[in-house]
Order: structure tokens, then C-alpha cells, then sequence
């Protein structure tokens, strides 16, 4: 890998948590200490930068800033930007905790046409985490042209880091959802499903993930909307 220095929503499994189950759960969450304050959570932010994935790029650009915000009322958030694209191209940009400067990086990447790379994306994320803790890593996309067993080996050893995966896909290919499934479970992440161009969907579990990095599963717990329901669910 290079690196550069500078609305449907289901359930692992199909089925959603009962009410019941939830509540426990929520109960069970607040027996719990809270996060120490002014902690600031890492966040590996993966996309598909391929030729599809244009309009969702730029749906990620302005939605990224809501991560920060939210992360910010529990502490604060330190992103690193990784795309593929292209013939083999899979870049990662510096750690930034600035929202404006992530939307500026975004800015200048223009989606390409190419095979996917999430392979390179998951053994960037193990090498991060070696180095210095990751909170949890978020890919969003729609496709997977790789051996599934060779990106679950993968995901494995993400999982045994303690870095879960949050993984999002665009549209409803069953194949991609198997797989993306399969790297959330080994990883104790989660996966959710969002409709092409359902911006506000996407926005809602963005938010939710910024809120589990940097204050762990009581500061999601205290979300209300139902991308954190969802999230809540699996993460259990």
C-alpha cells in the first residue's frame, strides 16, 4: 500500500433486537462508567474511491464533518483518510483532527475506475493499530471483487487487534453483503446497508460510529436515532 504522508439499514442476520432485549441492554449500559472525558478516539475512514462511487464520495465529503462534531461533545476525533482507485492505487493521507482539512482532502480526489482493494484496506488498518491504537475502522462501498476467505483471514487479525469494523454498503448486492457481514462479525464491528444517494442514512451512522470511538458503547447507547439501534444491536 502507498501512503501519502501529507433507507435500508438491517440487522447481522436480518433481524432487528427486540424492544425488550434492548432495554436490558440499555439498562445493563448504564451500570457502567463513563469514558474518561477529553479522550479522542482514531478513526480509520476507508471508501471505494472507484469509478461508481462518485456521488457517494462527495456525499462522504460533507458528512464527514459531522463525525467530528459529534465526536467532538465527548472528546474529540483523529481521522485518517484511505481510498483505492484505479489500477492498484491505495492511498492514505496523514492523521488529521481537523474537519476542514479532511474535507479538503477529499476535495482533490476524483473517483477512478478500478478492481477493489479492501485486502490492502484492512492490513493498512492492522499495521495503524500496531503502531498506535486505533479506535475502529469505517469503510463504505458497494462492490467486492476479492477472495472472500483472503479478506475474512484479514479481518481476523483485525478482530484479534481489537479493531472493529464498521462496514457500510450501497446498494443491495448479496455477495458484497455476505462478505462485508462476515468482516463485521470477526471483528466484533457491525454492518448496516444504505440506499444509493441516501445521504441522511449514511450521515446517521457516521454519527453514531464517531460517538462509539470516541466514548465506547454507553456514549452510542445514549443515541436515540435508529442507525444506533441498528449499530446497537450487532455491537452487542
Amino acid at each position: 500500500m502507498t501512503i501519502d504522508p501529507k433507507a435500508s439499514i438491517t440487522a447481522r442476520g436480518g433481524s432487528a433486537p427486540s424492544t425488550a432485549d434492548l432495554d436490558t441492554f440499555l439498562a445493563e449500559l448504564g451500570k457502567r462508567p463513563a469514558s474518561s472525558p477529553g479522550v479522542r478516539g482514531r478513526l480509520v475512514f476507508a471508501l471505494d474511491a472507484t469509478a461508481s462511487r462518485q456521488p457517494t464520495w462527495d456525499t462522504a465529503c460533507k458528512l464527514q464533518a459531522d463525525m467530528f462534531r459529534e465526536a467532538g461533545t465527548a472528546g474529540g476525533l483523529d481521522m485518517q483518510l484511505v481510498f483505492y482507485r484505479g489500477l492498484g492505487e491505495c492511498r492514505a493521507s496523514r492523521w488529521i483532527s481537523d474537519s476542514a482539512q479532511v474535507a479538503k482532502t477529499m476535495s482533490r480526489i476524483m473517483c477512478n475506475a478500478g478492481e477493489t482493494q479492501i485486502e490492502k484496506v484492512l492490513i493498512h488498518a492492522k499495521k495503524e493499530t500496531k503502531l498506535f491504537s486505533v479506535s475502529a475502522l469505517v469503510f463504505v462501498g458497494d462492490a467486492m471483487e476479492e477472495n472472500p476467505d483472503t479478506l475474512t483471514h484479514e479481518a481476523n487479525e483485525l478482530g484479534r487487534l481489537k479493531v472493529p469494523a464498521f462496514m457500510f454498503q450501497e446498494g443491495r448486492d448479496r455477495e458484497v453483503e455476505q462478505v462485508f457481514r462476515d468482516i463485521a462479525r470477526v471483528t466484533h464491528g457491525a454492518y448496516c446497508r444504505f440506499d444509493p444517494g441516501a445521504a441522511r442514512q449514511l450521515a446517521e451512522l457516521l454519527r453514531a460510529v464517531a460517538a462509539f470511538v470516541v466514548g465506547g458503547i454507553p456514549a452510542l447507547a445514549a443515541r436515540k436515532d435508529a442507525g444506533t439501534i441498528k449499530l446497537l444491536g450487532q455491537l452487542k
